[in-house]
């Protein structure tokens, strides 16, 4: 049986920046993709300074932002028909303050060259971990569908970053603690004319909100609609839909058109869950196998890679030497659980407080809520907001590989 000292499931952010970091510090380390490729649309694709300011860490910073990518220093709002601005970034103590927007497969795809550079690093592509190997109570393992073949990997440490629909985590019997969401997000696309707002933002209005994200030639569009409604909408006709998206957004009227069936759209069904326990002897659960995000304020990507990037300082030593404990596991835990749940709380505060309210509104209120009118009149709440979304909390820094902090010509200055 082939032998490793990390196995990762999952070929996600979390799983290739973890899986990257530890090659870079020495480890031998193999991550498993159960898909051929990254190419899948509709998932997160925004890059936050928190993940800046790692890239910068590592020496990745420049030829990332080489990437054809869209950059956002402020998010705005068409809050009942008035435009305000939600979260400025220029402020932040990051390598670059703002968002960087770019398609999910080429940030992977990236990451992956990058890994690949290194002697210690394994990805596989196809590879679906299908169990996990236990002995004594220990998970040692991990058994793997690849095409027609299937083989098992041992491993003194199993990694689950396969998302939400963790196989490696139901495997283990890890259980998993179910938040709840009141919304769901319809995602899709539409084509982009010259004549279009520019702005990156959300649009509510009575009993909708649309996110746009400016893609250049294409917006990518979240609709946000009430749990468990999307069969509602069917029923109602594509025609119905077309209209509502048109009617939050005049300016896509013509674009809507583009939107030829339901398969055009694809449904996120929102859940906000967290484990209780993130590992046992021999497994560690990161990113949204361990805590699954609300899309609410896009940073599920971003807290995925400070999960990596904490556990990655705080195991790669004790891998590399073979004296890997629990104890290590639970250190990893106790770093980024509170983060996690911290940032849940708001989401589901945003969600409870203002998305809900603002979905089951069907009238015109006579003015913007309170919170959007001192967010205009207070540059310092704009500047709190940013901060939330850009950096979080509890930012990780990359260490290292001999465990030292990243030098101090490699850390961002405040701009």
């Amino acid at each position: 049986m082939e032998t490793r000292q990390c196995c990762i499931a999952g070929g996600g952010p979390a799983g290739l920046m973890l899986g990257y970091l530890l090659a870079r510090a020495g480890v031998q380390v193999t991550v498993l993709e159960k898909h051929a490729d990254f190419l899948r649309d509709f998932r997160g694709d925004t890059i936050h300074p928190s993940t800046l300011n790692i890239l910068a860490d590592l020496g990745l910073l420049e030829r990332f932002l080489a990437l054809p990518h869209q950059e956002v220093s402020e998010l705005t709002g068409e809050v009942y028909g008035e435009v305000v601005t939600m979260a400025d970034f220029r402020h932040l103590p990051a390598a670059r303050p703002f968002l960087v927007l770019v398609p999910q497969w080429d940030f992977l795809d990236f990451i992956a060259d990058e890994a690949r550079k290194l002697p210690t690093f394994t990805l596989r592509l196809g590879a679906k971990v299908v169990d996990v190997l236990q002995e004594a109570g220990r998970v040692t393992g991990v058994q793997v569908q690849e095409g027609e073949r299937s083989y098992a990997i041992g491993a003194a440490l199993v990694v689950g970053a396969d998302g939400r629909h963790t196989t490696v985590r139901e495997a283990a019997g890890l259980p998993s603690v179910d938040t709840g969401a009141p919304i769901d997000v319809l995602w899709f696309r539409l084509p982009r004319s010259a004549s279009d707002p520019a702005r990156t933002g959300g649009i509510i209005q009575p009993g909708a909100m649309l996110v746009t994200l400016n893609r250049e030639s294409y917006w990518q569009c979240a609709f946000v609609i009430p749990k468990g409604s999307l069969a509602d909408l069917q029923a109602q006709g594509l025609a119905a839909f077309r209209e509502r998206v048109a009617g939050t957004a005049p300016f896509l009227r013509d674009a809507v058109g583009t939107l030829h069936g339901w398969d055009d759209i694809k449904l996120l069904s929102v859940q906000i869950s967290h484990l209780p326990h993130w590992w046992r002897e021999g497994l560690l659960c990161i990113g949204d196998a361990a805590h699954a995000m609300s899309p609410v304020g896009g940073v599920g990507i971003n807290l995925a890679i400070q999960d990596a990037v904490a556990a990655a300082n705080l195991l790669a030593a004790p891998l590399r030497a073979g004296r890997l404990t629990s104890a290590h596991l639970q250190a990893v835990q106790r770093r980024r659980a509170w983060p996690a749940r911290v940032t849940q709380r708001v989401q589901v505060a945003v969600q409870n407080e203002v998305l809900s309210p603002v979905l089951a509104r069907s009238q015109q209120p006579s003015g913007v809520p309170l919170p959007v009118t001192l967010m205009q009149r207070l540059p310092l709440l704009r500047r709190l907001t940013a901060r939330m979304i850009g950096i979080g909390v509890r930012p990780e820094r990359v260490l290292h590989p001999d465990g030292e902090p990243a030098r101090l010509q490699d850390r961002p200055t405040r701009m």
